[in-house]
């Protein structure tokens, strides 16, 4: 039994390190290849390339070091040296997997140490968890499995009992990791590392319950379901500090030219990145209303819990945009701001299929209707002057064009339009296709009514000395100088002219 205890030993550790453990040597064989096992990388960061060549041979046994443990362990549980022989093999076989776990890049990081890192570096090592983690329950727990059911095939309760307490050490490193990140600080950033995490504990689940049967392995997949509910628990908790941020986001400073807000931005683009993982949200807890029935009382589904969250964010982002345009003083502005945040919010809803489900078409039409009513309101409120200027009413008087009244209409349009291109060449519309339709219409209205107006009229001007003076601008300048609002350059008329 000394002299078999001994050579399983040896068969058993790499050979590296079997002088250390004066062991006789082998001679060279072929590997047992464990590639042969059907793998997918499930992880957005794959396993680093310098140690993907080792980890082809692992773990380096052939078929005849397989046999020979085969029988060895057959012998000694059989001649009633089973603890003997399953001390052994759980010693070097957890050397042998810590070994390659250090050589994958995955260190003993103390729950303090986590507690202590900057995000950045935290992010970095959540990565190399995470890739680390799939790799081990999709290339080495199967190999490893599969290793104890060819050493101890005779025996297979026994097979399953190392292979799960096995498991077990390794998995509880991973998981004292994932504990020390769910207690670090939450904030909105860290949304999509623990998503990450979620994912790979989910997608672990049914493989370990297929590697393992044992109450070991139960409680486990106990600790594990421990671990991914605590995870989606802090998903929630961040949405939650999102919906907060955007309630507190209470700016009292106007965003230049009435562009997109960064709060908008911001918001847009994490819900688009949110949403990517809508089947991972779908399955935490994001409320805890009950949900009795599966449809509402006029017979349509009801919303997920993750959908009606995703609503409340975008109601918030309304209502903050609404306050932030009343701090722009010129109405037309604060309508420009609202126009531009809100089509960019529709083009991102747009660009994402997940986020455009969520929200729906009745959503998507009355923010639409929204936007052209801001249309209609910045219509109104800059150009209802401008053509009250061009009017043709109360020009005449007994038949006669009253001179001075059509001079002072010339000269307030000329007054009116100069100021309006001045601060409206400054403002910017970034959407060009909504640029294009604030010209469009600007022109559609103002154009027609100058032509109008100047073929009726210009004839009383043109003959006296003055008539320049009024008669400034062509219907082709007009439209020119349309066409350089909302493109954030101011250009004096008068240097445009020249």
């Amino acid at each position: 039994m000394s002299l078999l205890d001994e050579e399983f030993r040896a068969l058993l550790y790499p050979k590296r390190c079997r002088l250390e453990l004066k062991t006789p040597k082998t001679p060279k064989q072929s590997t047992f290849n464990y590639n042969s096992l059907s793998t997918k990388d499930l992880d957005r960061c794959a396993i680093p390339e310098t140690v993907s060549n080792e980890d082809e041979e692992f773990p380096d046994f052939s078929q005849e070091a397989i046999s020979n443990m085969n029988k060895i362990a057959t012998s000694m549980i059989s001649a009633g040296y089973e603890s003997e022989c399953c001390l052994v093999y759980s010693i070097f076989r957890k050397m042998a997997l810590g070994d390659q776990l250090t050589k994958l890049g995955f260190d003993n990081i103390s729950f303090d140490d986590v507690q202590r890192m900057q995000w950045e570096s935290l992010e970095g090592e959540i990565s190399m968890w995470i890739s680390i983690f799939r790799h081990c329950y999709t290339v080495l727990f199967p190999g490893e499995r599969k290793l104890s059911d060819s050493i101890f095939s005779e025996y297979p309760s026994i097979s399953q009992r190392l292979f799960s307490d096995l498991a077990a050490v390794v998995i509880k490193r991973f998981l004292n990791f994932a504990e020390g990140v769910v207690l670090t600080k939450s904030s909105t950033e860290k949304l999509f590392k623990f998503l990450d995490m979620h994912e790979t504990f989910r997608d672990m689940l049914p493989l370990m319950g297929d590697l393992c049967s044992c109450e070991t392995a139960k409680d486990l997949i106990f600790e594990i379901c421990v671990a991914q509910s605590r995870i989606g628990k802090m998903a929630v908790n961040i949405f939650s500090e999102l919906e907060s941020s955007i309630k507190s986001d209470q700016g009292r400073i106007p965003v230049p030219s009435g562009q997109v807000h960064p709060l908008t931005r911001y918001t847009m683009n994490y819900l688009k990145y949110a949403c990517e993982y809508t089947d991972t949200l779908e399955g935490v807890d994001m409320s805890n209303e009950p949900e009795p029935e599966n449809c509402s009382d006029n017979g349509t589904p009801r919303k997920s819990p993750f959908s009606k969250r995703l609503m409340t964010i975008m109601d918030l982002l309304d209502a903050n945009l609404d306050m932030k345009s009343k701090l722009y003083r010129d109405p037309s502005l604060s309508n420009i701001f609202l126009m531009n945040n809100g089509r960019y919010i529709l083009q991102k809803i747009k660009g994402s299929t997940e986020i455009h489900d969520i929200m729906g078409a009745t959503w998507r039409r009355k923010r639409s209707t929204d936007l052209r009513q801001y249309h209609k309101s910045y219509q109104r409120e800059t150009w209802s002057r401008v053509l009250q200027c061009i009017s043709h009413e109360g020009l005449q008087s007994n038949g006669k064009v009253l001179k001075p009244v059509l001079k002072e209409r010339f000269k307030n349009f000329n007054t009116l339009f100069e100021e309006i291109h001045k601060t409206q060449s400054t403002w910017v519309v970034s959407d060009e296709q909504l640029q294009s339709e604030l010209r469009v219409s600007i022109s559609a209205v103002v154009i027609p009514a100058y032509r109008s107006f100047l073929g009726r009229f210009r004839q009383y001007l043109e003959g006296s000395k003055q008539g320049e003076k009024y008669i400034k601008y062509q219907p082709e300048d007009i439209e020119t100088y349309i066409e350089e609002l909302f493109d954030g350059n101011p250009m004096s008329m008068g240097r445009r002219r020249t």
